[in-house]
């Protein structure tokens, strides 16, 4: 019934939209129409000046309703680079917008149609093509060479002394995975994988597997001003690591290893009291759809400092001994001591 209703008050609307078209239409030419033709442009000739003028005060506006409040300072130092070109790009295409709009503006108000005025035909200038042609073009590779530039600098080898943390994505998480004491990631075979006892595949045939640590709740620890590189992977569909307050994204391919390295440049409290945000993450986020669960697919980046870290990984238990208890060292056994303080009763 409702949806019966709902047609039938369309169907109304539309009738007298369409009577008030018919009245203004016989109203035009009783007023005569080329008076009223008149009239009507010069109203609209200053409604679009108004509209450029109120649509430039309301981006001004949003714009400072929402600075800082999107996203907070960059968590690295190499998002600062990214943060710096965007606001050039910013204020190149911003000013770019601005003359153009204001310009095709003031074009619909200052030749408006006009009886002393006719319409003046013009197909070609060569002059002018390659003048709107080459100045956009020699600023927007002026921009991609210095994206390039600083893409370039964090797919490259990481500094020396940085830290190393394997992220792999899997329908609907991230696997995280750290060296052990040997500061090396032991070798993977897809071939090994099994959910229920190796979630990434670790060969264990090569030892350096024997001491990595794997973490499945998506949570990722890093020490803060410390590079650390990231080796990207996939357990079965394409994925992409996102760290958008670290302004870095790698996509995660199946059967290829990508890189990414940065430097966090504050902890997860400092970014916490910056932010005037108790609850505040690092997020990690899936970028690239992959899946009726892509929505779900969200994990957590810790930045700490040093001996915070240190901590945290004590407290850790290796793969290898969480997926073969058998092997795991046997706890000590203690000898009973007889109680000398009771009084030995012979019997």
């Amino acid at each position: 019934m409702s949806g019966t209703l709902t047609i039938v008050l369309i169907l109304l609307v539309f009738i007298i939209v369409y009577q008030i078209g018919k009245a203004s239409e016989y109203a035009t030419i009783l007023r005569d129409e080329a008076k009223v033709n008149k009239q009507t442009n010069r109203l609209m000739a200053w409604l679009l000046i108004a509209f450029f003028v109120f649509g430039i005060w309301g981006i001004w506006e949003c714009h400072q309703a929402l600075k800082g409040r999107l996203l907070p300072p960059s968590g690295s130092v190499e998002g600062v680079e990214y943060d710096a070109m965007f606001e050039a790009t910013m204020w190149v295409t911003g000013i770019v917008f601005l003359a153009t709009q204001a310009i095709l503006f003031w074009f619909a108000y200052r030749y408006q149609a006009s009886d002393k005025r006719t319409a003046f035909f013009f197909a070609h200038n060569n002059k002018l093509e390659i003048i709107w042609t080459t100045i956009p073009a020699i600023a927007m590779a002026a921009l991609v060479a210095i994206g390039l530039k600083y893409w370039f600098k964090v797919t490259d080898d990481a500094p020396k002394g940085h830290a190393v943390v394997e992220i792999v994505g899997k329908q609907f998480n991230w696997l995280i995975r750290y060296p052990g004491a040997d500061g090396a990631l032991g070798a993977r075979d897809f071939r090994k994988i099994d959910d229920a006892n190796n979630v990434l595949g670790l060969d264990w045939a090569d030892n350096k597997t024997k001491d990595d640590i794997v973490a499945q709740n998506g949570e990722m620890h890093i020490v803060v001003n410390r590079p650390v590189k990231l080796v990207i992977g996939s357990r079965d569909v394409i994925h992409d690591v996102g760290l958008p307050h670290f302004r870095m994204k790698m996509d995660a391919v199946p059967g290829i290893s990508t890189t990414l390295w940065f430097t966090p440049r504050y902890t997860t409290k400092q970014m916490q009291e910056i932010t005037h945000d108790p609850n505040f993450v690092y997020e990690i986020s899936c970028d690239q759809m992959c899946g009726k669960g892509h929505y779900s697919m969200r994990g957590t980046i810790v930045v700490e400092t040093q001996a915070e870290y240190d901590k945290w990984l004590a407290g850790q238990k290796t793969y290898y001994a969480e997926t073969h208890p058998e092997a795991a060292p046997a706890a000590p056994v203690t000898e009973a001591v007889a109680d000398t303080a009771k009084p030995v009763v012979s019997k």
